[in-house]
Order: C-alpha cells, then sequence, then structure tokens
C-alpha cells in the first residue's frame, strides 16, 4: 500500500499535465464509464512514456555525437599539425 502514493506522484511527474487532467477527469466518472475508458488511459500512457524513453535515448545518442565529432576534429587537426611539420622538415633536409 506504501507503493500506491510514490506511483501517483511518478505518474503524475512523468506525463504531461493535460494526462494528468484527463486521469483525474475520468476517476471522477462512474465506474462503469470509467472502466471502458482505463485502458485507452492506459495505452496513451505507455505510448507517452515510450516515446519519452525514445526521446531521451535520441538525445543522449546526439550528446555523444557531438562528442565524437569534437574528438575527431581534434584529430584532425593534429593530424594537419603534424603534416605540415613534416612537410617542414622535408623542405628543410
Amino acid at each position: 500500500m506504501n507503493h500506491a502514493p510514490h506511483a501517483e506522484t511518478s505518474f503524475s511527474t512523468e506525463l504531461p499535465h493535460d494526462l494528468s487532467l484527463l486521469r483525474a477527469q475520468i476517476e471522477a466518472l462512474p465506474p462503469e464509464i470509467r472502466v471502458q475508458l482505463d485502458s485507452t488511459l492506459a495505452r496513451v500512457v505507455e505510448s507517452t512514456q515510450r516515446r519519452r524513453r525514445i526521446l531521451g535515448m535520441v538525445q543522449d545518442a546526439l550528446g555523444q555525437l557531438r562528442l565524437d565529432m569534437k574528438y575527431l576534429m581534434f584529430d584532425l587537426e593534429a593530424t594537419r599539425r603534424e603534416r605540415d611539420d613534416y612537410r617542414h622538415r622535408l623542405e628543410q633536409s
């Protein structure tokens, strides 16, 4: 029973405000109508959470890509400096 309040808090913090309002309105309906809408609401909640997880993964991947690009640019500049240094040494010989 201690998990139910945590689930309520988790639900309201993970979902958009509109879905929280919709859930509250559905819970205020008579039980026979609420039963009909509960499965639809559950699918919408699951879909929203899945989209948020996907968005998080995409953002993580973009962050990693940016970091990889910085490393590649650093390596490219270092390679260019080495090339120029070797070219300069070759011209002096």
